[in-house]
């Protein structure tokens, strides 16, 4: 038995249809012959057995055969088409091959023999089926004496196997050539190149700057490791200034690093740095041509220098840059393509740009390619007299030449011989016999590679002996190798093939048969091929049947049946649609498909070609087969999106593309250059695009930190447009700027990006000059000025003072001035509330400020001299009246009329005065009105009024009345009660209202039915104001009435109280639901819940003791009312058995039992003399001779001891005075009198609220007062100041209500 290994044809470039097959193809099983050839050919079906696995279908298949056959040589085993090699390196060229009989070996170098075994220090292999050979003792010269181009021959009776070309390459211990390096001048802001010319290599290298330290260079946009090794810098900076700049140069072959001279660079400093446009230090040309290996990368570099520093774009001119092949690294001065293919052939611009202009290169980029396969040519084995035709179809650019060799022999080297021909670069043998087996190679080559197949011929001879190596006979039966009954499955629309291979000698013909015999290429759609295979295209669903394969020569014919099977196509219904979805939301995308309900299918997602899986516990991903959704977006998750619906037969895929938005990403990076300009506070400050996330970027937002004055504050310098890149800032004086740059698109703002260097603006006079300058005085003889200082941007240097002047105003004499640091000053000495010219400018160590403005202040004010003359109040209604006064003079006010201060407090009711403190209101008037409306006054009462007027000092002299207010409507009464009494009365109860309002006259009686629709309602006066009852009668048993009582003075009725309700006969027997009754030792509860709309009504409850009544007190019957809903019974005794009986009228509502808890009863004791008149008498006596001595022992003390004056006011207080409703008019309080009274001027201002309840809106017009801050105004009124205000006005008296008394201290 034999093995079969096979390994498929990867070749990406071979354009045979997968499904296509081509040469030999072994049975699964052995087929039988027909029936009239199996006598006459019988022993040659078994010499066939052994005979097909002869041929070997190419060089990647390796067949085991039995010992007693031959093989062919094939070549297992060899070295790389290239070998470098190093001192102290092992050298080992290998070539094995198998094959029977043993195989020999043979070597070229450069085209002639060589002999391993001849040459010194050669080791050859002496393992089977190994020709590999070793050098040993190698150095660098004796390496390089074996340098050339190796190939290896295999041969033995059935041919040659060749291997492909070797080439050897010895390369030495690597050093830097011997050389001077001078130090490089070079002036601040120019480039340089900083050149590195490593020794070459035939390995890559690898290349790094560092210093003496061993720290890399740092590279950014301005200095850059070109692909050669240089490095370059767009523009120096004196932080450039190193001695130690060194090239090291990594060899990985040798495993060695060397480094070369250390650099000297010396920037020189200067003060006129000159922009300039950007220069191209590489490629230093307008243009380049370059060659781009296809499937090998391409990497296009271009750097710049110039001032400020350039950066770098690449454009395409042919078209789009494929996004998913090109990278951009080196700061964007290297472009990188990976996996070259044709399409890629064209233009490839570079542009460096700044704000003076620009420099461009132009690489054209020519795709080539090494030869690749279109058609390898096959091992085919073949009967005696047939033509073979081997194929060699290669492609390449440019155009691969495609030799062959028979043995490794060159065609061109045989004989002339009609037998071998190439025809179309096919090689071609007629007339094949068996001693042409033989071994062929197809060779092509251009100046990127070279390829290489080897493919074998085998003439079957047979004997009749059966023996493979006896003489030939030249008949062979017609075979077919292809199993019988073989089912083929495709789907509707594509290409079926049909699999018929035929052997024989003569060669067979084949034809394909439907099931009535007919040829099928009677239809377009059928197509055979010459190895036998049938190709159907377009598939329909009626193709599916029955074909039958017929081989025939003239030995024999043999047939074959093919079963075909067409399925229904795959077809995605519904697709994934492109989306673009915002960064930190979700997206959701579905696919529909449509299956052949008879395959397993399947329902796949991929992104970018990769198929996606769920990522363990993360909610990244959810997949299902016909929904993908992926939350949280990043805009690492954008790319492209299919769903890749598939069956064994085949597939279908649709795409969509996903695009994540957001706000924009960080600019990377900031640059300020221009720094000459600091000197007219200018800066021009650079910076690279940010990443828009695929969201225009509309603005660049510029701003500034001072580590210095505000550290980890930033403010705003301004904004740019989001195509522009670059600014020329305007500074301030002496501001330590570090800026930073933010980029904005319609998603919003992105992160900064990073701080930029410190620069520090020159110092310079100030700009501005504070701006709010007042003057006011906190003292009768001074004044305070104040200004709004300025910012310490505004400074222009690191202190800043203010130059104060002043001068009383309408007086051109000299200005008084003074220099502080502090944002206010104050003037002593002056006359009360006299007006000054101020002036505040800024000073610093450069200079003055502009010319400031002048200003007009005052000096301090004085409490006013003359008090508002009140004219009557007029009552407008029974709780508001109207207070007039006439304006107080100006001349003593003594400051700035701020407006009017109105207080009022209620005395009493005209009925009964009372002396009880109450809570003061307050009224705040403007300057420019001259009465108020004070309105929720209590009606038929008297008021005290004072009015004063104030300034920013204080309060001046109060004018004082008292007003009466006239009579009102009463209040509602306090409460309405309705009792029954039979079935057509009503008792009604009511209390009198708790605001009089003014003298009661009576009352007034209201009531209808609310059941018989009629809206009459009776009325009557009760004129009685000390009436409490009323008895109403003759009303309907079946109507509920709504009652309504006022009270009225000589003003009318007042606001009425309202019940509902009815008779006795309407609510029925009275009702106790839920009665229940519960039990303590010596008590009982009992309890009810009254029934809606039931009357209330009164009735007896009786508890009477069950069993000897001579030991159990009996206790009278209780009166008790419906609505209170229970009752507790007290003195009974314990352990007792009590019945409980609920009378009314002498008529039994409710009878029920109850026992009382305990251990027994108390036995009642008998009369004894503690119940006698006289005992109890002459205990009453002593008590009250007790009481006589009590209180004369506490007459005697209080004579002797203290009291407070609160106490002697409360004696005063009237008894019937009551608290209002309204807040004006609070209860009043201990708490509150005393915060009242003891209300003292406060240097901070805190001082005790007076309340107001009106508002200055009520009056028009403003006014410039303080209040708390709950609104009220500021004032205080004190027992002192009441005694003040009465006997006169002192200018040092109790504090205003705007300005506390005190001065700045």
């Amino acid at each position: 038995m034999w093995t079969v290994r096979e390994r498929k044809d990867l070749n990406p470039r071979s354009r045979v249809p997968a499904t296509l097959p081509s040469g030999l193809s072994f049975s699964r099983a052995r087929p039988a012959l027909p029936r009239r050839a199996a006598g006459a050919a019988g022993k040659m079906a078994m010499a066939l057995r052994y005979l097909w696995p002869l041929l070997l279908c190419s060089p990647c298949v390796l067949i085991q055969i039995p010992e007693e056959l031959m093989e062919p040589p094939i070549i297992t085993e060899q070295s790389p088409r290239r070998v470098v090699v190093f001192p102290t390196d092992d050298v080992s060229l290998k070539c094995e091959a198998s094959g029977k009989p043993e195989v020999k070996f043979r070597w070229t170098r450069d085209g002639i023999l060589f002999k391993p075994r001849e040459e010194l220090g050669v080791t050859v292999n002496q393992a089977p089926h190994s020709g590999s050979f070793s050098i040993t003792g190698n150095s660098s010269n004796f390496a390089q004496s074996f340098q050339g181009t190796y190939r290896c021959f295999a041969s033995n009776k059935l041919g040659t196997a060749m291997s492909h070309e070797i080439q050897l390459m010895a390369e030495g211990t690597p050093k830097w050539p011997k050389e001077t390096v001078k130090p490089v001048e070079v002036e601040e802001g120019e480039s340089v190149i900083l050149p590195c010319h490593p020794p070459p290599s035939a390995e890559p290298l690898r290349i790094y700057w560092m210093n003496s330290k061993i720290l890399h260079i740092k590279q950014d946009e301005r200095v850059t490791m070109g692909q050669n090794g240089n490095l370059y810098f767009a523009n120096v900076l004196t932080s450039d200034n190193h001695s130690d700049y060194i090239c090291h140069a990594h060899f990985p072959g040798t495993r060695t690093i060397i480094q070369k001279e250390p650099i000297d660079l010396r920037v020189k400093a200067t003060n006129s740095m000159m922009d300039r446009k950007p220069r191209l230090l590489f490629p230093t040309n307008s243009s380049s041509h370059l060659v781009a290996l296809q499937g090998q990368p391409l990497v296009l570099e271009c750097i710049a220098e110039g001032f400020p520093t350039p950066t770098i774009k690449w454009l395409r001119p042919s078209g789009p840059m494929p996004a998913d092949r090109v990278t951009y690294q080196n700061h964007n001065k290297t472009l990188q393509l990976l996996n070259v293919v044709e399409e890629d052939d064209g233009e490839y611009r570079c542009l460096a740009e700044n704000s003076l202009g620009s420099d461009r290169h132009a690489y054209y980029v020519t795709v080539e390619a090494a030869p690749y396969w279109l058609h390898k040519p096959q091992s085919h084995l073949y009967g005696p007299g047939e033509t073979a035709r081997l194929e060699c179809q290669v492609q390449g650019r440019p155009q691969p030449e495609v030799t062959w060799r028979i043995n490794g022999i060159p065609v061109e080297e045989l004989g002339k011989d009609q037998k071998y021909r190439i025809h179309h670069g096919a090689l071609v043998l007629s007339n094949l016999q068996p001693s042409d087996t033989m071994v062929t190679q197809c060779e092509a080559r251009n100046r990127h590679g070279l390829l290489l197949a080897n493919a074998y011929i085998y003439v079957v001879a047979l004997s009749s002996a059966l023996s493979p190596m006896t003489a030939p006979r030249s008949e062979l039966p017609a075979k077919i190798l292809t199993p019988d009954n073989e089912t083929y499955m495709a789907v509707q629309g594509r290409t079926a093939y049909l699999l018929c291979k035929a052997f024989g000698a003569p060669v067979p013909s084949v034809q394909w048969l439907d099931r009535d015999g007919k040829t099928v290429l009677q239809d377009e759609r059928f197509f055979p091929y010459a190895n036998g295979t049938l190709g159907i295209r377009d598939l329909q669903a009626n193709d599916t049947g029955h074909y039958f394969c017929q081989a025939a020569n003239d030995q024999s014919n043999m047939t074959i049946v093919a079963n075909l099977q067409v399925k229904d196509a795959t077809r995605i219904m519904q697709g994934p649609r492109s989306a673009i979805e915002k960064r930190g939301s979700r997206v959701m995308f579905t696919c529909r498909a449509s299956f052949d309900p008879s395959l397993q299918h399947s329902t796949t997602w991929r992104r970018d070609a990769l198929d996606l899986q769920e990522l363990g516990d993360s909610d990244k991903y959810f997949i299902e087969e016909e929904r993908l959704v992926i939350h949280s977006l990043d805009y690492s998750d954008q790319g492209n999106y299919s769903c890749v619906a598939s069956t064994k037969l085949d597939m279908a895929e649709s795409r969509a593309e996903l695009l994540v938005v957001g706000s924009p990403g960080p600019v990377p990076q900031l640059e300020l250059s221009d720094r000459h300009l600091l000197k007219q506070s200018q800066v021009r400050l650079s910076w690279s695009p940010a990443d828009d996330h695929n969201a225009p970027i509309e603005k660049y937002d510029i701003e500034f930190e001072d580590k210095e004055m505000a550290p980890e504050k930033w403010y705003s310098l301004g904004k740019v447009p989001g195509n522009q890149t670059s600014t020329t800032l305007k500074l301030s004086p002496y501001v330590h700027y570090t800026f930073r740059v933010t980029a904005i698109n319609k998603y919003g703002p992105g992160e900064p990006s990073p701080a930029s260097e410190t620069v520090v603006t020159p110092e310079a006079a100030p700009e501005k000059n504070p701006m709010d300058v007042k003057g006011e005085g906190n003292e009768t003889n001074n004044m305070v000025i104040t200004w709004k200082p300025l910012r310490w941007m505004d400074w222009n240097a690191p202190q800043i003072q203010y130059r104060v002047q002043w001068r009383p105003q309408k007086m051109q004499g000299a200005w008084q001035e003074q220099i502080v640091s502090d944002p206010f000053l104050v003037v002593s000495n002056t006359s009360t509330f006299v007006p000054y010219e101020i002036k505040v400018q800024a000073v610093n160590s450069q200079g003055k400020g502009p010319e400031p403005q002048i200003t007009i202040g005052y000096s301090g004010e004085d409490y006013p001299e003359a008090s508002p003359l009140l004219e009557p109040v007029e009552a407008l209604n029974s709780s508001t009246v109207l207070v007039r006064w006439q304006s107080v003079d100006p001349a003593l006010v003594k400051g700035h009329l701020r407006g009017y201060n109105v207080t009022y407090w209620w005395e009493g009711s005209q009925r009964k005065h009372s002396k009880r403190h109450v809570h003061k209101g307050h009224v705040v008037v403007p300057a420019n009105a001259t009465s108020a409306i004070l309105g929720g006054l209590r009606p038929y009462s008297s008021y005290q009024l004072e009015v004063q007027a104030f300034n920013g000092r204080g309060l001046g002299p109060a004018s004082r009345v008292t007003f009466n207010t006239p009579e009102g409507v009463p209040g509602h009464p306090e409460s309405l009660h309705l009792e029954c009494q039979s079935d057509t009365s009503l008792l009604l109860h009511w209390q009198p209202p708790l605001s009089h309002n003014g003298v009661l006259t009576g009352y007034v009686l209201s009531y209808q039915p609310l059941n018989d629709g009629s809206k009459e309602q009776l009325s009557f006066d009760l004129p009685d104001p000390e009436l409490r009852t009323h008895n109403l009668t003759n009303l309907s048993p079946r109507l509920r009435y709504r009652f309504q009582l006022q009270a009225t003075t000589k003003e009318g009725p007042g606001e009425a109280i309202v019940r509902e309700g009815g008779t006795m006969a309407l609510s029925g027997t009275p009702d106790f639901g839920n009665i229940s009754a519960m039990a303590g030792e010596n008590y009982s509860v009992v309890s009810w819940v009254p029934k809606e709309g039931q009357c209330n009504f009164g009735f007896q409850i009786w508890f009477k003791a069950l069993g000897d009544e001579k030991l159990v007190a009996r206790l009278p019957p209780q009166y008790v009312s419906y609505n209170q809903s229970s009752y507790t019974q007290w003195d009974l005794q314990p352990d007792t058995d009590y019945e409980i009986q609920l009378l009314k009228e002498q008529v039994l509502l409710h009878q029920m039992a109850v026992k009382t808890n305990g251990t027994g009863r108390v036995r009642l004791p008998p009369t004894g003399f503690a119940t006698e008149g006289w005992f109890i008498g002459f205990v009453s006596a002593i008590v009250v001779l007790l009481l006589v001595l009590l209180i004369l022992c506490f007459i005697k003390r209080s004579k002797g001891g203290k009291y407070s004056v609160k106490d002697k006011e409360d004696t005063q207080v009237d008894s019937e005075a009551r608290p209002m409703k309204d807040e004006t008019f609070g209860e009043y309080s201990d708490n509150e009198e005393k915060a009242f009274g003891s209300s003292q001027p406060s240097l901070n201002g805190d001082i005790k609220p007076l309340g107001s309840d009106d508002s200055l809106a009520d009056y028009g017009g403003s006014v410039d007062v303080q209040f708390n801050e709950d609104g009220s105004f500021i004032g205080q009124y004190s027992g002192k100041k009441e005694k003040e205000a009465a006997g006169g006005n002192d200018s040092s008296g109790a504090a205003s209500p705007v300005n506390p008394a005190g001065t700045l201290e």
